[in-house]
């Protein structure tokens, strides 16, 4: 097995799709709210908060994981099912603890005696198939493989075991209550029961049953001084205003108008409902939910975005100026609320616009280099502004990120033609060309010229 994914799933989910495969939602009130809630248990994990990232993972299901590196991944069925920003807390402390403790760099030995069971149990079964035994030989060959899956997932049991005791300790250590993981792990065992699975096999699962999960912690987590800690009202505001937009923007509508009814006048009813409608092409109604939360909080940054990027979508980006740069101000220059402005500007087709879009575009790249759509507008900015060699370096730049190695490298040859040598930009586009041909170097057969 090359590689291992470690996730609080419920435990009759033995896979989960690597997040090269789904799609990643940014937003950026819901990564606020993530940097919010995770920093005190980044610090208490003794990692860098700069070197740590949690995304959002467009998927119903309930789960969350970690793939290597320092990321988390968070489904958004997760956000959808948790009651509150205490339980996304628990979450987030276990997968934290499965990076803290190495779990993915330490896979191989779990996977490693695996492997060999399969293969001796192999060696054997085609030996006695060849000695004229058949169904012995058939009978060695399945005991081996239900034996290397044994042992398998007996370590990866022991590894979510771990997790659950260090998460639980770095919550502790961040005065955030465990109540949060407790609950969660029972409305897991709640989905295990209404999938009729109270006879499950323990054994033949990726992570223990969530009643011994809850078993296991419970003492633990009622003992730390933090456990009646009230949760924080602001934080709690604030996920409860995500899963509410999340709502609106990934589910049908009509999901969305059944838990928030057109009576129901609540600002989260608004928010949803917002995204609701606009996504599903009514920008009248998506703009009458809009102006009623501006009216509730007109200098909210993410109120006043959803107003622009309706006003924007509806092919009215003058419109769209006012409210997306109160809300780049207003939310300290968000990168992604940036990169929406910026295409408003060049919306505009107003060439006076351009130099705006330019720095407003430069500065979200600057602090959000992963981000290629905003690099696509720069591009964009800069071809219409004349200088095909920064459009270029830009285009670069997003066809990197997205995987397109061919273009990337067309792309910086090209900008570096059009530079000053050594200079600071030339060196970054030399860097691209670089990195682009060796991937098509390392993989010729992905990468094999069309005819």
């Amino acid at each position: 097995m090359k590689r291992y994914i470690a996730g609080l799933a419920a435990s009759l989910l033995l896979l989960v799709q690597p997040a090269t495969a789904q799609s990643i939602l940014r937003d950026a009130e819901t990564e606020a709210m993530f940097n919010e809630m995770s920093l005190p248990l980044i610090k208490a994990a003794g990692l860098s908060p700069a070197a740590v990232k949690i995304v959002l993972i467009n998927d119903d299901s309930i789960n969350a994981f970690t793939a290597g590196g320092q990321t988390v991944y968070v489904h958004s069925g997760l956000i959808r099912a948790a009651d509150n920003a205490n339980q996304v807390q628990g979450v987030i402390a276990h997968e934290l603890g499965h990076v803290a403790d190495g779990h993915v760099i330490l896979m191989d030995r779990g996977a490693k005696p695996a492997m060999g069971i399969s293969i001796l149990s192999m060696v054997l079964g085609v030996a006695a198939i060849a000695a004229g035994a058949p169904e012995a030989g058939a009978g060695i060959l399945s005991a081996g493989t239900s034996a290397a899956q044994g042992k398998f997932l007996a370590f990866t049991r022991v590894q979510e075991s771990t997790a659950d005791a260090t998460g639980a300790r770095f919550l502790r250590q961040s005065g955030i209550s465990g109540k949060g993981m407790l609950t969660f792990f029972k409305k897991l065992q709640n989905e295990e029961y209404a999938y009729g699975l109270k006879n499950i096999d323990p054994f033949a699962q990726s992570h223990p049953l969530s009643g011994d999960r809850i078993s296991a912690l419970t003492a633990d987590v009622q003992s730390s001084p933090a456990y009646n800690t009230k949760p924080d009202p602001g934080l709690e505001e604030r996920f409860k205003r995500v899963k509410a937009k999340l709502l609106g923007y990934v589910a049908d509508p009509k999901t969305t108008l059944n838990v928030y009814p057109e009576q129901d006048q609540t600002l989260y009813a608004h928010y949803a409902r917002a995204y609701a409608w606009h996504k599903s092409g009514y920008p009248e109604k998506a703009d009458a939910e809009a102006n009623a939360l501006i009216k509730a909080y007109p200098h909210d940054p993410y109120f006043l975005e959803i107003q622009g990027q309706i006003l924007l979508e509806a092919g009215k980006p003058v419109a769209a100026l006012v409210p997306l740069r109160e809300a780049t101000d207003q939310s300290r220059n968000s990168p992604l609320i940036a990169t929406t402005f910026g295409h408003a500007l060049i919306a505009t087709e107003d060439k006076a616009n351009y130099p705006e879009a330019i720095k407003v575009l430069r500065q979200a790249v600057a602090r959000d280099d992963d981000n290629p759509f905003a690099w696509y507008q720069l591009g964009t900015v800069y071809e219409a502004s004349g200088d095909q060699t920064r459009a270029l370096l830009a285009t670069a730049e997003q066809a990197s990120l997205t995987g397109d190695q061919r273009t990337a490298a067309y792309s910086a040859r090209g900008a570096m033609q059009g530079l000053p040598p050594n200079s600071t930009d030339w060196i970054r586009a030399q860097d691209i060309a670089m990195a682009a041909q060796n991937e098509m170097s390392d993989n010729p057969k992905k990468y094999k010229k069309r005819r």
